[in-house]
């Protein structure tokens, strides 16, 4: 099998911990584990009575329980715990995708899926989000790319990386025409929390017969270090991915698993929740102030939910360049080939004010650069 470098999370895992700044983070500033304890409720005595045995595999009752109050109608029989979203979406692939299977993406997205059904011998085609409906997708392009050849549908609501949120219509019509299809949706919303509106995200959870949901601690919740995701689903195609799961992680580990219960409790969520949008409220305005005063260089929607703004660098054809030259300085971001795009930087806006505004402001001055380079293009 031959697995293409995933050049995103390659970036990521070889700089992060190595510059000044970090603006390549699509989450809110984590919580330390001295915060859950102290700000949030949840005893050391329970953390500490842990025994660090093998916890239940797919995941304790409780956690499992507390999971399925997010999707209406869901039971603990529908959720299986993984090790982050990313396994989640990884158990879906391995047990969807055969040699010569096709996956619709709508792009752009995290591209893990993409790399995935490739690895497995599937094929993939794309329908892309536009910039000038905010990035919304097509739905007639979506209709008429769904067919007989689509085994999977893969869409990322909110969308990773233009923060972008898919309303109620369209998620039914996407919904809907994957059915049509007889394709399993796979709808990676980890995101889901962390929208600046307070108002949660459509799942596509109970849309069509064939959904699978992803989900995590990691992003909207400030909580990426317990390693805890999860898939919903009918149960049959749970039990399904909790046999393939024995042959990955196994299972969470039991410290992890008794903290993330305690933090999906459910006044301790919304108060966990709060603090994240309390994060972006106060940060979005900085990127936004920073884009309208760097408005001859970067073209700006501001996102709906998510830690992460998708800047336009209408005068930049190479990205990837250009990040290079900003980590060079310090500075972190995510370049738009990391998404099959060009002109275009994705930088996380959810940790210190005063840290953002520096990396920002070290952009601006590599995008005026780059301008004075180009001949005010």
């Amino acid at each position: 099998m031959q697995v293409p470098v995933f050049d995103l999370e390659r970036w990521q895992s070889e700089w992060e911990n190595r510059v000044e700044v970090n603006l390549a983070e699509s989450g809110v500033e984590p919580l330390t584990l001295g915060e859950l304890v102290a700000d949030y409720g949840i005893t050391l005595e329970s953390l500490l009575a842990t025994r660090l045995g093998y916890p239940q595999t797919n995941g304790s009752e409780q956690l499992r329980q507390r999971i399925a109050t997010l999707y209406r109608g869901a039971t603990a029989d529908n959720v299986l715990v993984t090790t982050g979203c990313a396994e989640a979406n990884f158990l879906v692939c391995w047990s969807r995708i055969e040699p010569g299977d096709e996956a619709l993406l709508l792009l752009p997205n995290y591209m893990q899926v993409h790399g995935l059904v490739r690895a497995f011998g599937g094929r993939t085609s794309e329908v892309w989000l536009r910039r000038k409906t905010g990035w919304a997708p097509d739905l007639d392009d979506v209709r008429t790319r769904v067919n007989r050849h689509a085994r999977l549908v893969v869409v990322c609501n909110p969308n990773n990386p233009t923060g972008a949120v898919l309303s109620e219509e369209q998620v039914d019509a996407v919904a809907r025409a994957a059915d049509a299809a007889g394709a399993w949706i796979l709808a990676d919303e980890v995101y889901r929390g962390a929208e600046l509106d307070g108002k949660m995200t459509p799942t596509f959870w109970g849309r069509a017969e064939r959904v699978l949901c992803t989900g995590g601690l990691s992003k909207a919740y400030g909580l990426p270090g317990l390693r805890i995701g999860w898939v919903v689903g009918p149960a049959e195609e749970i039990a399904r991915l909790w046999a393939c799961h024995d042959y990955t992680t196994i299972g969470p580990t039991a410290l992890s698993d008794r903290a993330a219960a305690a933090a999906l409790e459910p006044d301790r969520r919304q108060a966990i929740l709060r603090r994240t949008r309390g994060i972006l409220e106060r940060n979005l305005p900085v990127v936004e102030s920073w884009a309208a005063s760097h408005a001859d260089l970067v073209d700006f929607v501001s996102p709906r939910a998510g830690a992460m703004a998708w800047l336009g660098c209408p005068g930049v054809r190479d990205t990837a360049a250009l990040a290079e030259t900003l980590r060079t300085a310090g500075v972190l971001v995510v370049p738009a080939e990391h998404y099959a795009m060009t002109s275009h930087l994705r930088i996380g806006y959810g940790g210190d004010e005063r840290v953002l505004s520096a990396g920002l402001a070290r952009i601006g001055e590599a995008l005026s650069r780059n301008s004075i380079r180009a001949g005010g293009a």
